[in-house]
């Protein structure tokens, strides 16, 4: 049976008052309203800056701390000639970012090479036999994107060697800030920059746009060029879609569709990708491909893709990162299943509110995916090591209520290392303390969560009649487009509705395809992956439906199509505010 969810109405403590108020104010239809004030934007500039998407909301990059001590560092090195590493991340965000300030000094006439940790051996982040290696190499200074700020210790070892590091990074700040040459990150607590949510590309993107303004470039024809890496890096590393990071995904959209980079326009094709595109074509298209490099292969081979000049060469290694994610995608299913049958098995589980689940042989490579996977299936926390030779290599996902990186931070007694966000982290331990670490988790948890934190939630922006199911009134959403997180695509719901038609569809049965009508209305609906209801649901049973809206095109004939989040047996529910 389906998981009870909670039908959370956003607009239930928004006056209608408000709604219309603001409506006229603003010359905007009530439902584009409220949804507005749904996402806390109520002011006038709010919402002319929120729905113009104007360059006026990028901030000048010298607002960034340490910004003016990395220009001068990078331009000393420069104008020397000296040896320069950027040392990236195996993730999208840090592929991108290398990518982008490799080019760019390149471009400058710099001594510049990349380096791009490998994961199963290196691990996340700065490592001392890396540090070492560029020493040996002659390097002279050390760029680090979207990774370095916890790596205290590697910079005190360069500096002792002579060995110059500028950080550049987005993850959340430690007691102690590496000594370094400089220090960029919005997160800093004394940061008055005044947005502190920039990817690790998009804080990579304000570096070579401060140094492009010291050699006296234009700051547009920058932005420009690479604001299709910074959108595809802010958006597979789950930034929120706000502020500057909408501007830079929205014109990073729109320049794909006519993309400067042989390697993305591989990519696209080899995807099958049709345009217009959206963040949904880079977080289910582009990511899982790019990132397959990292999980099983040689993540260098995606920074290759992006900086390739040549048709054929981005044609081949995006051929390759295809087959890779094939590999991947066995790889996960099978740690997925093995994960699943560990928890089936563990009469202690609902007890727990935090799964732990450790095992030799999992590729370290896919159990983040793994553990995002488990986390919607249970809609519990979920942190996966794998493990060898006495080391286990962690990665979690947690849920809105529970703030992994300070649950971490509670408990590392237990681990070697961790780092990352409220919401996903990465960590080691030595195996015989996983069991430890596991109990005092799950002791930290029972503390801050409530039960009502493990219930899934459905976020709904507020009730339509079926009469507001038009393509007119989808097409007006395209006005808050991007969608991602923090800007989720809106969420409705419709009561009353009869089920004319239900049935399954896809491999194994699993999507739901459904009619349902009221009056003389008949609206056509999706599921995916949730293709179980249709043992649940009969024709003419009634039933409330949560759903997003989309347009459907056949034979060049559109019309709506909602896409299910939820569905529950039952009629009108009184009291609801419509939008």
């Amino acid at each position: 049976m389906t998981k009870e969810k909670r039908w959370i109405y956003k607009n239930k403590t928004i006056p209608p008052e408000k709604v219309m108020e603001l409506a006229e104010a603003m010359s905007l239809p009530r439902v584009i309203s409220s949804l507005l004030l749904n996402r806390g934007i109520s002011e006038k500039e709010q919402v002319k800056s929120f729905l113009s998407k104007s360059m006026r909301a990028i901030r000048h990059p010298s607002g960034l701390p340490d910004m003016d001590k990395a220009v001068s560092r990078l331009r000393k090195a420069i104008d020397g000639g000296e040896k320069i590493m950027v040392y990236g991340d195996y993730d999208v965000d840090g592929m991108t970012s290398g990518a982008m300030v490799y080019s760019f000094l390149k471009s400058l006439g710099a001594d510049v090479s990349y380096y791009i940790p490998e994961r199963a051996s290196e691990g996340y982040g700065l490592n001392i036999v890396a540090v070492n290696k560029f020493i040996k190499q002659g390097v002279k200074l050390v760029v680090t994107v979207d990774c370095g700020i916890t790596a205290v210790g590697e910079a005190d070892f360069a500096s002792l060697s002579g060995l110059d590091m500028i950080i550049t990074d987005h993850h959340t700040c430690k007691d102690a800030l590496p000594k370094a040459a400089a220090v960029v990150n919005p997160k800093r607590e004394d940061s008055e920059y005044g947005f502190d949510a920039l990817a690790g590309v998009g804080v990579a993107f304000k570096l070579i746009m401060a140094l492009g303004l010291d050699y006296g470039q234009s700051a547009a024809q920058i932005f420009d060029k690479y604001v299709e890496l910074a959108a595809i890096g802010t958006i597979s590393d789950i930034m929120p879609l706000v502020d500057e990071n909408r501007v830079i995904v929205d014109r990073g959209l729109k320049m794909l569709e006519h993309s400067r980079y042989a390697g993305l326009r591989a990519l696209l094709e080899v995807s099958g990708a049709k345009p217009p595109y959206n963040a949904a074509t880079i977080g289910f298209a582009l990511a899982p491909r790019m990132n397959a490099a990292g999980r099983l292969g040689n993540a260098a081979q995606a920074v290759e893709l992006l900086l390739s000049e040549d048709d054929d060469e981005a044609y081949r290694i995006a051929r390759s990162l295809d087959d890779e994610n094939r590999l991947r995608q066995e790889t996960e299913a099978a740690v997925a299943e093995q994960a699943v049958k560990m928890i089936e098995s563990d009469p202690e589980f609902n007890k727990k509110r935090i799964i732990v689940l450790a095992k030799e042989g999992w590729h370290s490579g896919v159990i983040g995916i793994v553990a995002s996977r488990i986390q919607k299936l249970y809609y519990k926390p979920c942190i996966l090591f794998s493990c060898e030779n006495g080391i286990g290599k962690g990665s979690g996902r947690s849920i809105e209520s529970f703030n992994l990186f300070d649950a971490l931070s509670e408990c590392s007694d237990f681990l070697i290392e961790f780092g990352g966000h409220k919401l996903a982290a990465g960590m080691s331990a030595n195996t015989e303390n996983i069991p430890e670490f596991d109990f005092a988790i799950n002791e930290y948890a029972k503390k801050v969560m409530k039960d009502e934190d493990l219930i899934p939630r459905i976020e709904i922006d507020c009730p339509l009649l079926p009469r507001q199911i038009t393509i007119g009134n989808v097409k007006l959403l395209s006005a808050l487009e991007p969608f991602g997180e923090s800007n989720p695509k809106p969420v409705f719901s419709l009561s009353d509705m009869r089920i004319d038609y239900i049935t399954t569809m896809g491999m194994d049965n699993k999507h739901l395809r459904l009619t349902l009508i009221n009056g003389t209305r008949r609206i056509n609906a999706v599921g995916f992956s949730m293709g179980s209801m249709a043992e649940e649901f009969s024709a003419g049973d009634i039933v409330e439906v949560a759903f997003c809206m989309d347009i459907n095109t056949y034979r060049s004939e559109e019309s709506v199509q909602l896409v299910l989040k939820d569905m529950k047996k039952g009629g009108n529910r009184d009291g609801q505010q419509l939008c």
